[in-house]
């Protein structure tokens, strides 16, 4: 992974689990355990936001108006919203 690439939903959790394990045992120094417990902060948004992500593409899938899943035009589950119908628009 390069250093500007964001980790996958994988990779952070393994960091998070990591780290959490580390602040645990309780032998580290303030300062180090402060900088642990923030990047923990930010591998746990990181993680929710991808949660997310993960949940509305589900949704995408599970929804049209008729209650069935949405297919694009080649039958494939849809990962995009799909536009609203003609006559709900303002």
């Amino acid at each position: 992974m390069k250093p500007d690439e964001a980790p996958t939903f994988e990779q952070a959790l393994q960091q998070l689990e990591q780290i959490v394990q580390r602040l645990e045992k309780g032998e580290l120094p303030l300062e180090e355990s402060l900088k642990l417990y923030e990047e923990g902060i930010r591998l746990s948004r990181l993680c929710h936001g991808k949660l997310e992500e993960a949940e509305g593409k589900i949704e995408m899938l599970l929804k049209d108006t008729r209650g069935e899943p949405a297919l694009d035009a080649q039958g494939r589950p849809r990962t995009r919203p799909l536009p609203p119908p003609e006559d709900e628009e303002a």
